[in-house]
């Protein structure tokens, strides 16, 4: 399940700025407190373009070698909002469920 969240997450990251860099990324998730490192976004980066989910290009950078800046295809754009979507109905089902809880503290 977290790995869905976290595909999320990213996916309305760069959705949210049309294009982004991954530190980019680790530093938008890291303001939400949501810690993930390098090593978890890369391969996950990697496996969304393999599927079509993502693309990339490449950007020259000020302060060194070319920068690869990822942005959402419209197969990425369908695929987010039904990622979106089955959050909000999973999080109606738990809130739901958990309503109890509330009433104890």
């Amino acid at each position: 399940m977290r790995r869905g969240i976290l595909e999320m997450c990213i996916l309305a990251i760069i959705h949210q700025e049309g294009e982004a860099y991954p530190s980019d990324i680790i530093s938008s998730l890291k303001s939400q407190n949501l810690i993930v490192v390098e090593g978890t976004l890369y391969p996950l980066l990697s496996r969304l373009k393999k599927t079509e989910l993502l693309e990339y290009s490449w950007k020259e950078s000020k302060a060194g070698p070319p920068r690869k800046y990822y942005s959402l295809t419209e197969k990425g754009k369908d695929f987010l909002a039904d990622l979106y979507s089955n959050w909000q109905n999973l999080a109606k089902a738990v809130t739901a469920t958990t309503k109890s809880l509330s009433k104890t503290q």
